[in-house]
């Protein structure tokens, strides 16, 4: 058992939700079990809510609203920074956490799941005391206030990151929150509403109820004292959150499902597009949504391509998410690597040729959610693997003869959630990330940048997450006309 783990258990946090600044009892007796992904052993079982549990939630957040929309942003980035220093401290508790509630490298977990969370605080407190809440514009004011309650939907794959993508600026726009959590992988959502305890936030400005998208997430999007909805997930589950909120004409952020494209151009240094391509795609297993795992690529390049591309590949090491040797660990949940499998046998099916990797578990591995990863090469754009998002470590190669046709490709989706394009002339780089329908669109792999908003085109989504338009988003605008003398 993980230190983390002994903590919930510890102080019975398992069976408990955070509501109007207490740890209460669930109104219900049903549970759902935490399954570890490298074992397969259940770790834990929480309590799952139902619409009492959200009822109660909503009531709390909409008393604590009117106070807390009229602290300052002063007021409000200190609350931030407290919660910050807080997290940083429990950095490694979050980290194994995370490997033991959804398999990321404990390596990962470090370099990546957690310290990128605790970004987005830091950021957003910044963003904040910058914000013009206030404009003159003549006569008239410019206001931007708080829109509410929101409730707030978060997905399995970046846990605690999109806890605090999400968490962060609505507190800092003034809003009270309701924060559901994926019943996958909830146990670190326990430990951050512990910390926002210990912040000192007042009571009802923050609540979590874990529980499923059917029953705990359809009471947010319906309930008529909610006024918005910010969900990660699936395309399908961001329908069905929309749907239920349209009867009460609630705002609804969606930020989606992708199937993002990686454009090599003919004069980029192949070694590095390539291989930092195949990293990128497989990062996190290829669970995010934004992964480029097409890579679009000069036909007469191909046989160069896929020879980096193989060996790029084979320095990936999966296993024992706990092992300091490891760089990619278990798939998250048994559905999401039934998934996987079955993607790749469809490609096999179909005709794609088969660089590397296959269904099945990596050798010398023979129990746990770990996958191979895999690499199918002069793949067709009709093709099943090359339209639907796999969501695991399954890259797509797709030759083109034209920059025009690369650009076509990339665009033929239903998807618009993020791109990447790769080449040595600015010029040309940036006239085709022009042309790309998307969200965001990375030029030779930069640093990620917790200021640039993130969000997407088409069915990936709508609204934006990062940096001043993330908070924007949890903000109304009003305008008082003869404000100014």
């Amino acid at each position: 058992m993980t230190a983390a783990l002994e903590h919930l258990v510890a102080h019975n946090r398992l069976g408990q939700f955070f509501i109007d600044g207490r740890w209460v009892e669930a109104s219900g007796a049903e549970k759902g079990a935490v399954t570890n992904p490298a074992t397969g052993d259940v770790i834990a079982h929480i309590a799952l809510g139902d619409a009492q549990d959200v009822d109660r939630a909503v009531a709390a957040a909409r008393r604590a609203f009117r106070a807390w929309s009229r602290t300052t942003p002063q007021e409000r980035a200190e609350l931030l920074t407290r919660l910050l220093s807080i997290l940083e401290s429990r950095s490694e508790l979050f980290a194994e956490c995370l490997t033991a509630e959804m398999g990321a490298a404990i390596s990962y977990a470090r370099t990546a799941q957690v310290p990128l969370a605790l970004a987005h605080v830091k950021t957003t407190r910044d963003v904040l005391l910058s914000f013009p809440f206030l404009e003159q514009r003549g006569h008239t004011a410019i206001v931007r206030e708080p829109i509410g309650v929101c409730g707030l939907i978060t997905p399995w794959n970046w846990p605690l990151f999109q806890i605090t993508a999400k968490v962060s600026p609505a507190l800092a726009a003034g809003c009270t929150v309701i924060l559901k959590p994926s019943e996958l992988a909830p146990l670190d959502a326990l430990l951050f509403a512990e910390a926002v305890e210990e912040a000192g936030f007042p009571a009802g400005v923050f609540n979590l109820v874990n529980g499923d998208g059917p029953v705990v997430g359809q009471r947010m999007a319906s309930h008529p004292d909610v006024d918005m909805i910010s969900i990660t997930g699936s395309t399908r589950a961001g329908i069905l959150v929309a749907q239920a909120a349209a009867p009460t004409v609630k705002r609804v952020a969606q930020e989606l499902g992708g199937k993002s494209p990686n454009i090599i151009l003919p004069d980029a240094d192949l070694e590095r597009a390539v291989s930092l391509g195949v990293a990128s795609a497989f990062r996190n297993l290829g669970q995010s949504c934004s992964a480029p795992t097409r890579m679009i690529v000069p036909r007469a390049l191909l046989p160069e391509v896929e020879a980096i591309a193989a060996r790029a590949a084979s320095e990936i090491v999966v296993g024992d998410p706990l092992s300091p040797t490891t760089t990619h660990g278990a798939m998250a949940n048994q559905a999401q690597f039934n998934r996987v499998q079955m993607m790749i046998e469809t490609g096999l099916a179909e005709g794609a040729k088969l660089l590397t990797g296959g269904a099945g578990r990596p050798d010398g591995l023979t129990a746990g959610l770990y996958a191979r990863p895999t690499i199918f090469s002069e793949v067709r754009t009709d093709m099943q693997i090359a339209r639907e998002e796999i969501f695991g470590p399954v890259l797509c190669i797709i030759p083109y003869d034209t920059i025009e046709e690369a650009i076509d490709i990339a665009n033929d989706t239903v998807y618009g959630l993020g791109a990447q394009v790769q080449g040595k002339d600015m010029s040309v780089v940036k006239d085709v990330a022009a042309q790309i329908r998307s969200g965001q669109v990375h030029l030779n792999y930069p640093a990620w940048d917790p200021q640039a908003p993130f969000g997407g085109y088409k069915q990936s989504g709508n609204g934006r997450e990062y940096g001043p338009e993330g908070l924007a988003e949890y903000l109304e605008v009003k305008s008082i006309l003869g404000y100014f003398d």
